[in-house]
C-alpha cells in the first residue's frame, strides 16, 4: 500500500510527524470531532507528534498542538453542518495547511472528512508524502441528510462527481464502519487494498460507570431537576432531526400516556428551543430535561444517569460513535435497525425498524419493565467495547500503516 514513486523513505523507528487537516470547528461536543480528539490523544501517547489545522473556531484541547486558520472577516459566526460559507472557510483553510506544512514539514498527511482529504491531496501531491483520508460517510449522503442537496438533482450529481475524485486521491483509507468500506468498493470502486477498516472506539478510560458513585449520580440527578424514582432514558449529541430527535420526543410523549415511569435526558445541541417546543406541542415537556451543550469532559458523568440509552439516528451513511461511550458505560442501547447500529451492537442491541416510532417505543417499553436484561446487556456490551473497541488497538493499527506508506 505505500504510495510508490511520491513519497520520501523516513525512518519509520524515530517518532512520526502528521499532519491532519480537520475542515470543522474543532473541537466541539459532537460527532466526528471526538474520533479526531481521540485518535490524536492515541497517537501521541504512543510518541508521535500531530499537529491540527483546522478553523478558527472551536475549543483548544489540552496538550494538542491545534493550528488554525483566520477568521473570515464578513462572517464571524457561522452553523454546524453544509453551510454555502463553508467554500471561504475551506480556502483559509487550504492556505493555512500549506503554511503549516512547510513548518511541521510532516511525514504522513491525515485528512479528515472530504475537504481535508481535497486539501490534503494537493499537499501531498506538492510535499512528496502519502496521504491517509479518515472516511466517517459520504459527502453527498450528509449534504442530502441535512437538506443542503437534493437527491438525484443537478447539484447532487456534480457533488457526487466531485466527492468520486476525492475518494481517489488518497494512499490509504481509513473506514468507520463495514457498510462505509462496502459503499467506498461497491460505489465508488476503490481497490479494496487501500481500504483500512478502522471503527470509532471507546475511552473506556473516562467512560467508566465505576467512576460515578451512587452519590455523585443523586447530586447530578438534583442539580439537573430529575424526578427521582424514574427510570433514565439518555440521548448525548447533535439535536438533529436526521438523529431522530423528534422520534424522540413523540417516543417520550407515547410514554407518558401509557403511564410508564420513565423521564427522558436529552443532552446536546443545537436546536433545543425548537425541541422543548416541540415537546411542549405534545404534551411531554414534563417527562424531558433538555440539558443544552454538555462539554466533552463533563459527557461521562451526564451519560452516567442514563438506565437506557437511545439511539434514534436514522442516516445510512455516516458512523454512530455516541454508541460506544453509551457500551463503554455499561447501558444497553435502544436503536434502530441500521448496518451500522449492528456492527457495534451484534446481537446485543435492541432494535427498531428505521424510522419506525411506535416499534421505537415498544423497544424501550420492554427494557422499561426488564430490569435484570438492562444490566446483563450493559455488562455484555462494555465487555465487548473493552475487547473490540480499544483505540490502543486501533492506534496501533494506524502506526502501522504510515510506517508502511513511509518505507
Amino acid at each position: 500500500m505505500a504510495a510508490k514513486g511520491k513519497t520520501k523513505a523516513v525512518d519509520v523507528e524515530r517518532p512520526l510527524r502528521i499532519l491532519m487537516i480537520a475542515p470543522t470547528s474543532f473541537f466541539s461536543d459532537y460527532g466526528g470531532h471526538i474520533r479526531i480528539l481521540e485518535e490524536a490523544y492515541t497517537l501521541q501517547g504512543m510518541r508521535h507528534q500531530v499537529a491540527i489545522v483546522t478553523y478558527y473556531k472551536g475549543s483548544d484541547m489540552p496538550d494538542l498542538d491545534i493550528r488554525r486558520t483566520a477568521p473570515l472577516p464578513w462572517r464571524p459566526e457561522y452553523e454546524v453542518g453544509s453551510s454555502r460559507h463553508k467554500i471561504a472557510f475551506d480556502v483559509y483553510l487550504a492556505w493555512q495547511s500549506l503554511v503549516e506544512a512547510l513548518r511541521f514539514k510532516p511525514d504522513v498527511i491525515h485528512g479528515h472528512m472530504h475537504e481535508g482529504a481535497l486539501i490534503g491531496g494537493v499537499l501531498a501531491k506538492l510535499l512528496r508524502r502519502p496521504l491517509v483520508f479518515d472516511f466517517q460517510g459520504s459527502m453527498t449522503a450528509e449534504m442530502t441528510d441535512h437538506n443542503f442537496l437534493r437527491k438525484n438533482g443537478r447539484l447532487y450529481r456534480l457533488a457526487f462527481r466531485l466527492e468520486n475524485l476525492i475518494n481517489k486521491l488518497p494512499d490509504a483509507i481509513l473506514t468507520s464502519s463495514i457498510k462505509a468500506t462496502c459503499l467506498l468498493e461497491n460505489e465508488f470502486r476503490i481497490a479494496s487494498h487501500k481500504l483500512v477498516p478502522l471503527p470509532d472506539c471507546a475511552n473506556d478510560r473516562r467512560f467508566d460507570p465505576d467512576k460515578f458513585s451512587p452519590e455523585m449520580k443523586q447530586e447530578l440527578r438534583q442539580k439537573l431537576g430529575l424526578p427521582n424514582g424514574r427510570t433514565i432514558i439518555a440521548y448525548l449529541g447533535l439535536l438533529t432531526d436526521y438523529q431522530g430527535v423528534p422520534h424522540l420526543i413523540e417516543s417520550a410523549a407515547r410514554l407518558k400516556q401509557a403511564g410508564e415511569n420513565c423521564h427522558f435526558l436529552i443532552m446536546g445541541y443545537p436546536n433545543v428551543p425548537r425541541y422543548q417546543q416541540m415537546a411542549r406541542d405534545l404534551g411531554a415537556e414534563d417527562v424531558i430535561t433538555f440539558t443544552g451543550k454538555v462539554m466533552y469532559q463533563h459527557a461521562p458523568a451526564y451519560l452516567s444517569l442514563g438506565d437506557i440509552a437511545v439511539a434514534p439516528k436514522m442516516s445510512s451513511s455516516e458512523g454512530s460513535g455516541k454508541l460506544l461511550n453509551y457500551m463503554a458505560l455499561g447501558q444497553p442501547v435502544v436503536a434502530y435497525d441500521s448496518a451500522v447500529h449492528r456492527e457495534y451492537l451484534a446481537d446485543l442491541g435492541v432494535y427498531a425498524p428505521s424510522g419506525d416510532v411506535a416499534a421505537f417505543t415498544e423497544a424501550i417499553t420492554t427494557l422499561l419493565h426488564q430490569p435484570e436484561r438492562r444490566q446483563a446487556l450493559g455488562h455484555q456490551l462494555r465487555q465487548r467495547a473493552l475487547q473490540v473497541y480499544s483505540w490502543q488497538k486501533a492506534g496501533e493499527r494506524i502506526v502501522a500503516l504510515y510506517k508502511q506508506l513511509t518505507k
